[in-house]
């Protein structure tokens, strides 16, 4: 509708200008004693009215580019507003996500943690070390590493105390061989 109504003023126009020009044209309307920038206008007032029109055309084509350049740039800054919001919607629902994983995350160990005994083994006879990949495992198609058994304290304690070395010979009597170290060679 608003292309028709400014096709209609834009005809409207061009007729108007066509018929002022024509109607001042001739000796009858000469145009003395005008200038413009130093150019001497000669000719009728229908030449005057005519090269009116032509500085208003082009100033109408310098405001369209003035205002299309403006749109432009206004629908980029919209655009660009309209992906931020997206990217933060996205980014609160990866958010919401990844603090779901971890509320689940925790939840599970918690269980682990309270299914586990004192040695080791499992209470309820599951194996604690079968477990689903994580959410960057599965993203990133890395497989789970196996499970390593922990150290038994029962192993740890069986195991034979590490060779101590022979003190030199004259210290040799002074210290028995089941004595711990004396406190000075510990701060060393």
């Amino acid at each position: 509708m608003i292309v028709i109504l400014g096709l209609v003023i834009l005809v409207a126009a061009v007729i108007v200008g066509v018929a002022g020009v024509l109607a001042n044209g001739g000796h009858a309307h000469a145009v003395t004693h005008f200038a413009v920038f130093g150019y001497h206008v000669t000719g009728s007032t229908g030449t005057l009215f005519l090269y009116g029109i032509v500085v208003g055309a082009l100033a109408l084509a310098g405001l369209s580019l003035l205002l299309a350049g403006a749109r432009r740039t206004s629908r980029r800054g919209r655009d660009a507003r309209r992906g931020l919001a997206q990217s933060r919607r996205e980014t609160a629902a990866v958010s919401a996500d990844r603090d779901d994983l971890r509320g689940q995350r925790d939840t599970a160990r918690v269980y682990t943690d309270s299914t586990l005994g004192d040695d080791g083994t499992t209470r309820n006879g599951s194996d604690p070390g079968l477990r689903r990949p994580s959410l960057s495992e599965r993203l990133l198609g890395r497989r789970p590493a196996p499970a390593q058994a922990a150290p038994q304290p029962d192993a740890l304690a069986s195991q034979a105390p590490a060779a101590q070395p022979e003190p030199p010979a004259d210290q040799a009597a002074a210290i028995p061989a089941g004595a711990p170290a004396p406190a000075e060679s510990l701060h060393r």
